[in-house]
């Protein structure tokens, strides 16, 4: 595919739009699903976790409000960046492509550095259900990140393209311009 040779930057900056999209879909579905967890496990989701944990690791103490903000945004910040890196790798991905990479991004965090930096237990120490629900929300985004690249890329060539013949659309447009 011609696409394939988009520069490695372009690939990034769409890639890390994408993920945003992707995060988004995927908070969506965590909001939803955190409500379906037995109540005992319906405490805050990994994003939340991570940012406490690490502020208690550090004696920071951080108001609700600005671990809600440091949440979100670390959150989204990340998606972009798996995005990106998504994006990188295969600018044309399939949702199934993409799903496969929202569940090695869980497996990579959630088994590996998350664990490794003793931010969080590995995810075998967590319930089975939030468990559940986060590799459920890691194909959502996914999913949703491989479709965002490849509508993304799809722009580029149609709607933000260049138009072939500048001069017939000022013509076009001087005409559209004049009374009937």
């Amino acid at each position: 595919m011609k696409d394939r040779k988009l520069k490695l930057g372009t690939r990034l900056l769409i890639g890390g739009i994408a993920g945003v999209v992707g995060t988004m879909a995927m908070t969506s579905a965590m909001q939803r699903l955190h409500r379906r967890l037995p109540e005992e496990e319906r405490y805050p989701l990994p994003p939340r976790e991570i940012v406490d944990s690490v502020a208690e690791q550090t004696g920071t103490v951080i108001e609700d409000e600005t671990a809600k903000d440091l949440a979100t945004a670390a959150h989204f910040a990340y998606g972009a960046v798996m995005g990106a890196m998504l994006a990188a790798m295969n600018p044309d991905p399939s949702k199934r492509t993409g799903a496969l990479a929202g569940t090695a991004v869980w497996l990579a965090s959630y088994m590996g550095w998350i664990p490794a930096l003793n931010v969080l237990e590995p995810a075998t120490r967590h319930p089975k259900q939030r468990n559940v629900l986060m590799i459920g929300v890691h194909l959502v985004w996914g999913a949703a990140t491989a479709s965002a690249v490849r509508e993304l890329v799809a722009a580029r060539g149609s709607i933000l393209a260049a138009r072939p013949d500048k001069d017939a659309a000022t013509a076009l447009l001087a005409h559209e311009d004049k009374p009937d």
